[in-house]
Order: structure tokens, then sequence, then C-alpha cells
């Protein structure tokens, strides 16, 4: 028997990268790049076992952040070009609340701390030292300041040059943005990066600005993204689809359309790699990036399967 949500008399839908859903099929997680996968997975095993779907996705990214073969997320994460490991995270709910941390040192689930700033303070953001100043008083973990092996080697080979250039889709990106929503019709979204490689020391990308890496509400749907941060948040670009489906378009137009803007303020468009993932509370999809090599997970408890995003080139 299937534990999927359907409301009748809504047909079967197909998009435009071959797959299908039903329409309102729910629990359901769209996760950015390979490493979605697990992290579906242990998003599915929460609700499965209670939790609300703020847990859900708080907890599906926690595996990211621990997954030592990660060199985008987490502590193990490539360094700022200081040789330092900085973090960034969000999370926020369908009814509007949302919390977020930037800039964290020493912090193995900033993810978690983004939920502490959200439930149990009245701001929605703390940086730096602030942030780590309350983590120590909530009581979460101070981790010793070290490169992990791979992050080490890596910079050490990167002083060789100095040289700063993103390039497209090198490290399968530098974020994991899971959205997701329940039976219920309850989303939640989450987003968590140790941000781009050898930035300036204090960069801040997308990953924790709420409207530009994360955007969630009940009464439309949820949106993230991944990619050069600084691209997004011209455009707020989370925010932009979710209002854009709000007016009507679908996830996937609602996707093209956030990409199209993005290239237009954008220069060397050519060196830039950004993508999109939304979910619309009728339970379509979409999904789009400025280049091909953007991939997603898309799970429920049927299934967990990663597909490749279309793109504007």
């Amino acid at each position: 028997m299937s534990s999927a949500l359907f409301l009748p008399g809504l047909p079967n839908l197909s998009f435009a990268n071959g797959s299908k859903l039903q329409a309102a099929e729910a629990p359901l997680f769209l996760s950015t790049w390979n490493h979605g996968l697990p992290a579906n997975s242990a998003a599915i095993e929460k609700l499965k076992s209670g939790g609300t779907i703020i847990d859900a996705v708080e907890h599906g990214v926690r595996v990211t952040e621990n997954d030592m073969d990660n060199l985008s997320v987490g502590l193990q994460g490539l360094p700022d070009r200081d040789g330092i490991t900085t973090l960034d995270a969000s999370i926020m709910s369908g009814d509007g609340a949302c919390g977020s941390v930037a800039f964290v040192r020493q912090i193995k689930h900033p993810v978690s701390l983004a939920r502490k700033v959200m439930e149990d303070t009245p701001h929605v953001m703390l940086a730096g030292e602030g942030a780590r100043q309350f983590a120590i008083a909530e009581g979460f973990p101070i981790e010793k300041e070290e490169l992990s092996p791979k992050a080490a080697e890596a910079y050490e080979q990167w002083k060789k040059t100095s040289n700063y250039k993103p390039i497209v889709n090198i490290e399968n990106h530098d974020t994991i943005g899971m959205i997701g929503v329940d039976a219920k019709g309850n989303f939640a979204g989450s987003c968590t990066t140790s941000g781009l490689a050898y930035k300036m020391h204090g960069r801040v990308g997308d990953s924790p600005i709420i409207g530009a890496g994360l955007f969630v509400d009940n009464e439309v749907g949820a949106a993230t993204a991944t990619g050069l941060g600084e691209s997004i948040i011209r455009i707020c670009g989370s925010f932009l689809i979710v209002e854009l489906m709000r007016q009507g378009r679908t996830p996937q137009e609602a996707c093209e359309e956030a990409v199209k803007r993005l290239i237009s303020k954008s220069k060397n468009v050519k060196d830039i790699q950004a993508g999109f993932l939304a979910i619309s509370k009728e339970g379509l999809i979409g999904a789009y990036a400025v280049h091909p090599g953007f991939n997603y997970a898309k799970g429920n408890f049927e299934n967990n399967m990663l597909i490749d995003s279309k793109s504007k080139f």
C-alpha cells in the first residue's frame, strides 16, 4: 500500500525532464546534487519515525554536513583564501519561521544552529563570532580548527598559484539545498554549505540568505538554489520563484524565469553555474540551471532517484 497522499481527481503529470509525479504526491523531497540522495533518505526516515517536516529537512542535510568525502559542505569543506573553513546555513518552515547562520567557524552542524536561531531567538540571522558564541551558549561542541586531509592537500596545491576562478560544476558544486512537503501539505527547506573554495575571508553566499538560497511558503510552495551565490543573491532567486508560482507560473516555468533573469544580471555567464529546484502546493516540481551538469535527487516513501536538470545552454 502506498504511503503517499493523492488528492482525488488529479491526473498524472509529466515533466520536461521525463519524470512523472502524481499531483499532490507527498511526502516529497528535492535536494541538490548527488549528495541529495543520502540526504533525502535520511529525511524520509526521519518522517517515518515520527519527525516533523522541519525535523526531516534538518536531519537530511546533517548527513551531508558530516560527509568527510564532501569538500563543499561542512567543516571538511575547502577553505577560504586564508586557509580557514567557514560555514553558512539556513532553515525555513512554511509558516514563515526561519533562521540562519553565516561565516561560522568550528561548528559541525550549522543547519542545527540555524534552527536554534529560528526557534530560540527573536532574530533570523546570526553571523561570525556572535553565531559561534551563541552555539557555545546552546551547548554545541566546538570543533578543533583544522583542515580535513583532503581539504589541506587541495589548499596547498591552490597556494602555488593563489588564483581564484570559479569553474562550472567542478565540485558538483558548493551547496546542498533541500525542500520538502509532508502528507498534510506542510513545507520546509534547508540549505548548508562551506561556500566557494578560496573565497575572500568573510565572504557569505546565498545559502544563509532567506529569499536567495531558500524560500518556503505553505500557501504556494518552496524553492532552493545552488551555484554561484552572488548571482543568486542579485535576483533573490528562491523568493522570486515562489512569487512567480503565487502568480500562477508552474514550478518549471518559475525556475526557467529565474535563470533567465540571473543571466540578464550577470557578466561572464560562461563561468557561472546556478540551478534552482521548486515544488508547488499542487505537487508539481521544477528544476532548471544555467549550464548542463546540474542534477538533483527526488525522494518519497516509494523511491529516491537522481535526475539531470535541463539547462539554458
